[in-house]
């Protein structure tokens, strides 16, 4: 009887042990292959990183180029008591707020229309690949030129139907409007292109379904195709949330920051500190706290994106 009651506990805590076992081999081989992208991104990102974090709480010599000085968090203090970093913090807010829904919407939207059979939508599928390899310098100087008031094409397309000619980079609204439109031209592919793909990998039965119920477009989109597909909506939103955290170059290309500090979101305010002021310690201690919000976010992002993977 004792030794029965023995070998059934025995066999109970096999398939525990085993159980435990599994789990181990699967994590590590999923860190087998995690490892040599997780070492190169150490390689290339944990340098610079903590060469940042050392010069924000540390005087920089100039002319050496290396800290000279334990300060403790005076950088920290003067860059939160400078209206100018929270003016760009708020500048960068206003952008993401504005230019990600839009994005999302028109690269969702336009892909679920040159997914729909009608001629030449393989060539229009190509078309809009095009500002994607565009440069974002070369993507802002463009923009520039067509939108200068003066010699402009696009306000000399204006003056054809009679209305005046804009002053797009002059004037602090227009100018963040812009902004974020010549943003949205470069991005909304990218958006695109996820969701077509995206969209090729629906279910084609569910469609054919509804559309034998009597479904017109509308309702196969809203009430079939955005719930399947909204893991990818949050997934690319958060890719692309990472990507505008970094808005730089086409804010440099196209306004410079201006008119004032209209439109200097606040990658560019900390470059302008610290290669044309040469303020590299309170710029580093800009980019730790940019770093820390940044992930913050992405961490709140990444969460709700789960719950919404696992609602749907």
């Amino acid at each position: 009887m004792t030794r029965t009651r023995a070998m059934s506990t025995d066999e109970a805590a096999r398939p525990k042990t085993s159980r435990m076992w599994l789990g181990i081999k699967d994590f590590l081989s999923r860190w087998t292959f995690m490892t040599p992208a997780a070492l190169l991104l150490l390689a290339t990102l944990a340098y610079p990183i903590l060469y940042t974090i050392q010069i924000s709480f540390s005087e920089l010599d100039l002319g050496s180029f290396t800290p000279s000085g334990f300060v403790g968090w005076d950088n920290y203090l003067t860059v939160l008591e400078d209206d100018r970093f929270w003016n760009a913090l708020r500048v960068t807010g206003i952008y993401l707020v504005l230019a990600l829904p839009l994005q999302m919407a028109l690269g969702f939207g336009i892909a679920y229309l040159i997914n729909a059979e009608w001629r030449w939508r393989g060539v229009v599928r190509a078309l809009f690949i095009i500002p994607m390899v565009v440069a974002p310098v070369v993507a802002g100087g463009v923009w520039r030129m067509l939108l200068d008031p003066l010699w402009g094409v696009v306000n000399y397309l204006l003056g054809l139907i009679g209305a005046g000619p804009v002053d797009w980079l002059g004037d602090p609204v227009l100018a963040m409007v812009t902004l974020v439109l010549v943003d949205t031209w470069r991005w909304t592919p990218f958006v695109t292109l996820i969701a077509t793909a995206a969209l090729l990998a629906l279910p084609q039965d569910v469609f054919e379904a509804a559309e034998i119920d009597g479904a017109n477009w509308w309702i196969k989109f809203k009430s079939i195709a955005i719930p399947l597909l909204m893991p990818v909506i949050a997934a690319t939103f958060i890719v692309r949330w990472l990507g505008a955290v970094k808005m730089f170059d086409i804010a440099l290309a196209t306004t410079n920051g201006g008119p004032g500090h209209a439109t200097s979101v606040i990658n560019l305010f900390i470059y302008e500190e610290a290669f044309r002021s040469l303020k590299f310690a309170e710029s580093s201690a800009m980019a730790v706290i940019v770093l820390i919000l940044t992930m913050a976010l992405t961490a709140i992002f990444l969460r709700g994106a789960k719950k919404l993977e696992d609602m749907y």
